[in-house]
């Protein structure tokens, strides 16, 4: 039987993220303006099909894999990123800094959006807030750094935009925000999972610090739909 973060995106719409899951039997994804992420209970030609029949043109899309993929000629490929899944196999304890660390909410997404914007930590848009849970250190009035979860497949759950103004690296204020984030999923009886940029080899070092551990090498695509061919003049 596949592990249940082998196909991450569909059993967290299935379970945890359920709550925020579109889609038809077999294809369900997130709302637009909340993630670009879909699961497919098995990725297959049809499942590709009927996903194109239900998005819009434009729409960004992010596909997950444990495996590399081929996607038909209906698809065109705009990014293709390989990943490390990691797992916090062992706690390491409360949250150890000295910065008060903000719940956000809902008036704070312009500050959110503007430091996602500027750090790149992956896909962030005007609700993706309604994954909850994000908490941040400010500096005065302006967000400095943040984190908070996104996939929910139980009884995972994810890690996820983890960053951090480059104005204020190297002082602690990821490993204090990744500790609450990792204590406040295990004491709501979930293990922590995440996922890094293969490459990231500063950000895996830290996450290695804290008791993450490398479970499987992922692929991650953002598809839309490929466009249509331009027909001859006459037709």
């Amino acid at each position: 039987m596949a592990h249940v973060l082998d196909n991450p995106v569909w059993n967290a719409l299935i379970t945890g993220n359920k709550g925020l899951s579109e889609g038809v039997e077999g294809v369900q994804y997130f709302a637009s303006d909340v993630s670009p992420f879909v699961g497919f209970e098995t990725l297959s030609l049809q499942a590709l099909g009927l996903l194109h029949d239900l998005v819009p043109a434009k729409r960004m899309l992010g596909v997950v894999s444990p495996t590399a993929l081929v996607f038909p000629g209906q698809w065109q490929v705009v990014q293709q990123m390989h990943a490390l899944q990691m797992v916090q196999e062992t706690a390491t304890g409360d949250a150890v800094g000295e910065q008060q660390l903000v719940p956000l909410g809902p008036e704070h997404v312009p500050a959110m959006l503007a430091l996602t914007k500027s750090t790149n930590p992956g896909p962030f848009a005007s609700n993706t807030i309604a994954f909850g849970h994000y908490a941040g250190i400010f500096d005065g009035n302006e967000l400095v750094s943040m984190a908070g979860q996104r996939l929910h497949p139980e009884p995972y759950a994810e890690i996820s935009a983890v960053c951090t103004h480059p104005d204020y690296l190297a002082r602690g204020y990821a490993r204090q925000l990744l500790q609450y984030q990792a204590q406040r999923i295990r004491a709501a009886a979930g293990i922590p999972f995440l996922h890094v940029k293969a490459d990231n080899t500063g950000a895996i070092k830290l996450y290695q610090s804290l008791g993450f551990r490398t479970r499987k090498e992922m692929s991650i695509y953002i598809i839309r739909k490929a466009p249509a061919a331009t027909q001859p003049e006459g037709q």
